[in-house]
């Protein structure tokens, strides 16, 4: 560790590398979209199901899945343990209210920027105009539980497991595919979907969910870390049976039933929006995968880890991966790639990513705490 970054030792090492891998597979995600241009698109709750060519396309994608859930339980996280820190700082409530809401108000800004950069579009084919992506839900998401930081921790696990039913039971049914897109309330909000320069893949307050159980971890964490990890732990075993069981039935918690004749069908699950079965079988491996990463001595990994680096400079490298993967797409594989190659393109783009995310972690961590810089 690099003794001339100040907040380095307030930050917990477990959530930093973290948040890295979850860049890591993201950058797999964006890769196999702009490079090999072969993202499933069959994960909805009506329209086509999912197909994939093979085993590894479908783990190629399957991997990725862990990163969506991963951020939204991270932000929650992150938001008590800011909290937490400021106070100790002497910040006034309404001095951290807004922050978040200011935080909020970015993500949302960049991903409106994004969008109209056309970042999504492919050669040969387009993208939204207006596209609800993860930055605007996570924005979304920020300020609406900026309500909660005060609930006491029965009433936040309250307040996640009633968002986590209540979609469930307001997404409608399969039929309805394409026949309600009009409804924009429920359309932004709930279900997503959309018509002709406007879709929702990220529907604003399907996600909440996910923030609000990070907010429960992060309480978690104010006490005994390491009891935390471990409760996280058997709590995410608690969700693979939870899943498998949702899984088998196929009914209630499924979103709408998906093939289940071979074990790639067993594991493809609704994600947009997150069904229960998704989300549990998502975060029953994150919550496990972090108390892994907890039981690494910290003292032994070094600052230049990409998974710090990256993790430290999460929107930064959201925001820089995909300008990366779209010009390597664009430049080197306008027509698309096979699998092998997008991994060679993946691995690359992570080389030329890891350059600027340092720099940007030097230069963010030597701000102050109250400096703009700091949102970002």
């Amino acid at each position: 560790m690099e003794p001339n970054h100040p907040d380095r030792h307030s930050r917990l090492f477990p959530l930093d590398a973290f948040r890295g891998l979850l860049i890591i597979l993201m950058a797999l995600d964006h890769a196999n979209y702009h490079i090999a241009q072969q993202h499933s698109s069959g994960e909805y709750w009506g329209g086509i199901f999912p197909v994939f060519e093979s085993s590894l396309h479908f783990l190629t994608r399957f991997v990725t899945h862990f990163c969506a859930p991963g951020f939204f339980f991270l932000m929650g996280v992150g938001m008590i343990l800011f909290q937490s820190s400021r106070q100790k700082k002497e910040w006034k409530d309404t001095e951290i209210r807004r922050y978040f809401l200011v935080r909020g108000m970015i993500l949302i800004l960049i991903q409106l920027a994004l969008d109209l950069s056309r970042v999504w579009s492919t050669t040969g084919s387009g993208s939204p105009l207006w596209y609800g992506g993860v930055l605007s839900a996570l924005g979304v998401g920020m300020i609406i539980s900026v309500l909660l930081l005060k609930l006491k921790p029965v009433y936040l696990a309250a307040v996640g497991v009633w968002f986590m039913v209540a979609m469930e039971i307001l997404t409608p049914t399969a039929q309805l595919w394409g026949r309600n897109f009009d409804r924009l309330a429920g359309v932004l909000l709930i279900y997503g979907g959309g018509e002709g320069e406007f879709w929702v893949n990220y529907p604003l307050l399907a996600w909440v969910e996910l923030i609000v159980f990070g907010m429960l971890f992060g309480r978690l964490l104010l006490g005994d870390k390491k009891k935390a990890y471990r409760v996280g732990a058997w709590v995410g075993l608690g969700c693979l049976i939870g899943f498998a069981g949702l899984r088998y039935l196929n009914g209630f918690g499924t979103i709408r039933p998906l093939a289940q004749g071979t074990w790639m069908g067993f594991f493809s699950v609704v994600k947009y929006p997150p069904s229960m079965a998704f989300t549990l079988l998502t975060m029953g491996i994150n919550l496990i995968l972090l108390w892994i990463i907890s039981r690494i001595r910290s003292e032994g990994v070094l600052g230049w880890n990409p998974l710090l680096v990256f993790g430290r400079t999460a929107l930064f490298s959201y925001v820089a991966h995909i300008v990366i993967y779209l010009t390597l797409g664009r430049l080197f594989v306008p027509d698309g790639a096979s699998l092998g190659i997008m991994y060679l393109f993946w691995l690359g783009g992570l080389g030329i990513l890891y350059f600027p995310a340092k720099w940007y972690e030097k230069f963010k961590s030597g701000k102050p705490a109250r400096s703009w810089v700091r949102l970002f």
